[in-house]
């Protein structure tokens, strides 16, 4: 049994935009397909060519898609009986990006595809995301690391927008 410690980079921003308005744009610049029709695709894919065309044809401007939302909020509410906080999780990214990592970093896949978290607290909304190359820097591998630079700006490039 192995246990090691990773140390994470939060990226986070606060703005004044509503919370509604930065998933609403956070939503926009992501390729939100059926995931049940996209595993069924991916499944039925002959050969990696056919893979990577049925993964191109399901990205979004910013080369990714929305794998899953979770309402953190909801749950939340449930308890206090108000309409706050707002809180949503969201798993973003491209799997041939994330497949470049793992090729380098098999526990890549632990933390791909990404977690977005947007909450709302008194002083704005918050935008955050832990850092890829964070993740991977105890493993080493400069392959898997120029992978997730790649991906951490993409990512951080994205929430800046959603958030101005």
């Amino acid at each position: 049994m192995t246990i090691a410690k990773v140390e994470v980079e939060r990226f986070s921003l606060t703005c004044s935009k509503s919370f509604d308005a930065v998933v609403a744009a956070l939503k926009s610049a992501v390729e939100q397909p059926d995931m049940v029709e996209f595993f069924k695709a991916t499944g039925a894919a002959n050969s990696f060519s056919d893979l990577e065309r049925v993964v191109q044809s399901n990205l979004g401007r910013t080369g990714l898609m929305l794998f899953a939302e979770f309402d953190l909020g909801a749950i939340l509410r449930r308890e206090t009986g108000t309409e706050t906080p707002k809180s949503m999780r969201f798993l973003v990214g491209n799997p041939l990006i994330m497949k470049e990592m793992v090729k380098h970093v098999p526990d890549a896949g632990s933390y791909a595809p990404v977690t977005v978290l947007l909450d709302q607290r008194p002083d704005g909304v918050h935008v955050s995301y832990d850092k890829m190359e964070s993740y991977l820097l105890s493993y080493g591998s400069l392959e898997a690391l120029a992978v997730a630079r790649t991906l951490d700006a993409k990512i951080t490039t994205l929430l800046c927008e959603c958030a101005s």
